[in-house]
């Protein structure tokens, strides 16, 4: 049994979302045209991968932001949980709230998983590298948590 893989794929047109960030800022994909979005969605906050992965996103931001890219992280936790998790780890980007799994679905990253032997539901951590006019660029599905930067940085590679 391997973990759930998205439908989409590079080449397709980025499903547009709404949603709330940590500081209950309405956030949605079609207010960065023409910039270049990082999306990548996570189980859970305050977990050892999601902070790996956060803090490797906030430690390369800089440089992430000079090759014009946007981050955007999503996962199902509210809103209270993504401000703890950004303020403690000071995050210098927006975190979705997607309690009801709307964004989850569009972008097709929930489903089985197994961890140590247990099969569950879940989020399935991926990453989707979105180009200024909205089309999906790369769709990274074997994150790297502590080198998710260079994975992302990587051209032409799709995972």
């Amino acid at each position: 049994m391997t973990n759930h893989i998205t439908r989409l794929k590079a080449g397709d047109t980025a499903p547009d979302f709404e949603g709330k960030d940590q500081y209950g800022n309405l956030i949605s994909l079609s207010s960065f045209k023409d910039k270049k979005v990082i999306l990548y969605f996570y189980p859970k906050d305050n977990t050892p991968g999601c902070t790996a992965q956060a803090c490797n996103l906030r430690d390369n931001f800089a440089v992430l932001k000079k090759k014009g890219y946007i981050i955007i992280g999503i996962s199902a936790d509210d809103e209270k949980k993504h401000k703890k998790f950004s303020d403690k780890y000071q995050l210098p980007f927006p975190l979705i709230a997607d309690t009801d799994k709307k964004i989850i679905e569009a972008y097709d990253v929930w489903g089985p998983k197994k961890f140590m032997g247990i099969v569950f539901d879940g989020i399935n951590r991926t990453t989707f590298v979105i180009d200024e006019k909205g089309k999906i660029e790369k769709v990274i599905l074997d994150v790297k948590t502590k080198t998710h930067t260079e994975q992302i940085l990587e051209e032409g590679i799709n995972y």
